[in-house]
């Protein structure tokens, strides 16, 4: 039997992804570690590669929407006999959420009648297209030939079908004209749907701590002397994923998840740092955080950064996030209330440095500050062991010395 090429899941609340580009051409010899397809999801696009060698038979075209799990293709072995027919994909319409139909058969199986459903198909795949957008442009009349894709490789969305439709018709007259606005795009709109259901089915409270950074900062400075030939720089951020990393071990409960009506623990500590981009937020996890040294930590931050900004996060980098930690204090904010990235138990929020007031007795004496922002699922444990945990987190960042060990 051949092996089966999936459409791969990311993240528990995966529903539907994108073939966006296959590597390789129908009937083309693979090796496993060769790249098969590129996967666009709503909130990463990602590399897929082959696990096994043969030769690549494709039922899923660019362009098409699936479920996770979903069959787009098989490998043959060396020698095995390729069918002369195949079952074919049946993709998701974009704006379509039912669940996929008709998954595709092992070959041999009633493949016929699926192929000939899927021919006429076959004469609008010359150039790479969303099915939303594919559907639009018919229903406007609009020659795909003729627009130009906005998304990687030349991709073309809806957006890009309704701004050609827009510059080839004459403008509507004044009274006639509907108010503007601007459609959410795939990643927006997950985003909005995800944070919604977030705050509707949790329990999500906030609290704030003041931690004083003067020890950090001094820190900081040091390692960035001491680390400079290695081309290693930390980041106040860095010193907080590590510190949360470190509490989430003394303090297990906050590490885990409410699935179902039952509170499951995690081993492993695996923290999520939140990074913004022009089209939303995407979260890659920095695996294992709580056993990682300092600098290792920050060698991952920066990698995992510049990747997620240049699109070019991989399944394993996004994968497995048990806390997340979400900084604002580069744009000058001082605390806020994050939003759990469910299922996860908790998120905490970094804030800006600031000046604060110390006292030596009756001496006033000025001391760097940053507020910490912790959300938590109130379903999953209280206000004490919460705050307890927050303390946990603020206490080594005025220790900073101690996550050296």
């Amino acid at each position: 039997m051949p092996s089966e090429i999936y459409l791969v899941k990311v993240g528990m609340t995966m529903t539907e992804g994108t073939v966006e580009e296959w590597y390789v051409q129908d009937g083309d010899q693979v090796a496993p570690g060769d790249l098969l397809y590129r996967l666009e999801t709503e909130k990463v696009n990602l590399d897929v590669d082959a696990e096994t060698q043969g030769t690549v038979k494709q039922l899923a075209a660019a362009g098409d929407t699936l479920a996770p799990g979903d069959v787009i293709g098989f490998i043959y072995a060396p020698g095995e006999a390729i069918p002369q027919t195949l079952p074919a994909a049946t993709p998701r319409r974009q704006d379509d959420a039912a669940t996929v139909q008709d998954r595709p058969q092992p070959p041999g199986a009633a493949a016929q009648p699926a192929v000939a459903a899927a021919a006429p198909q076959a004469a609008d795949r010359r150039r790479p297209a969303s099915p939303a957008a594919r559907k639009l442009a018919q229903e406007l009349g609009v020659n795909l030939d003729a627009v130009a894709g906005t998304s990687p490789r030349g991709r073309i969305t809806r957006e890009d079908v309704e701004q050609a439709a827009a510059a080839t018709s004459q403008p509507a007259p004044a009274t006639a004209a509907a108010p503007a606005g601007t459609p959410l795009k795939r990643m927006r709109k997950t985003i909005a749907e995800r944070m919604h259901a977030s705050l509707t089915q949790t329990a999500q409270l906030t609290i704030h701590m003041e931690a004083v950074m003067d020890e950090a900062i001094k820190l900081r400075a040091q390692l960035a002397t001491e680390w400079r030939d290695d081309g290693v720089k930390v980041g106040y951020t860095d010193l907080v994923m590590l510190a949360a990393a470190r509490s989430l071990k003394r303090h297990p409960r906050m590490n885990a998840a409410l699935i179902g009506d039952a509170i499951v623990a995690s081993e492993a500590v695996n923290v999520g740092m939140a990074v913004a981009l022009d089209e939303g937020l995407v979260v890659p996890v920095i695996q294992d955080a709580a056993n990682k040294p300092l600098k290792d930590i920050a060698r991952a931050s920066a990698a995992l950064a510049e990747r997620a900004r240049a699109g070019a996060l991989a399944l394993a980098d996004v994968q497995g996030g048990t806390f997340t930690v979400t900084s604002l204090g580069m744009f000058d904010v001082d605390g806020f209330t994050p939003i759990l990235n469910a299922p996860q138990t908790g998120i905490l929020g970094v804030g800006r440095l600031y000046d604060g007031v110390g006292w030596n007795g009756e001496v006033p004496r000025k001391r760097q500050c940053m507020t910490l922002s912790l959300t938590w699922d109130h379903r999953v444990l209280d206000g004490a062991p919460a705050a307890t945990f927050l303390a946990c987190v603020r206490d080594y960042l005025e220790a900073p010395y101690r996550l050296l060990a």
